[in-house]
């Protein structure tokens, strides 16, 4: 979900789920770090993370901090370039002979797979 900030004039993603732990509903902005809020509906922790949102970037701009850019707009070239321990790179490779796959198609998988264990609202 993503919302225009009207302080700011951004666009930041907005993610919510349940919180079986907490029993309520919590709102991220996972663009800004430390970001969040709840609520006992969806709507209430998101009308929640909107006032959240507003007050980090006050605060932001009254301490002369920067403002964290929304990633909505920005380009994802497809494209990462990694500088790897040699250890590791051999040990890609080699797993990745096995496979009969190439380094990256390997690194890829690995990514993915370690990806998607992430917690589902991250993802």
């Amino acid at each position: 979900m993503r919302k225009k900030d009207a302080v700011s004039g951004n666009t930041y993603v907005r993610k919510v789920f349940f919180s079986p732990e907490d029993k309520c509903w919590v709102a991220l902005a996972p663009e800004i770090m430390g970001c969040a809020a709840h609520g006992d509906t969806d709507a209430e922790a998101l009308k929640e993370l909107d006032v959240a949102i507003r007050l980090h970037l006050d605060v932001r701009r009254a301490a002369g901090f920067s403002i964290p850019k929304p990633a909505a707009g920005q380009e994802n070239e497809g494209r990462v370039l990694l500088r790897l321990p040699k250890t590791l790179q051999r040990s890609l490779r080699e797993a990745a002979a096995i496979e009969g796959i190439s380094v990256n198609q390997y690194a890829l998988y690995l990514i993915s797979m370690a990806h998607g264990q992430r917690h589902p609202v991250l993802a």
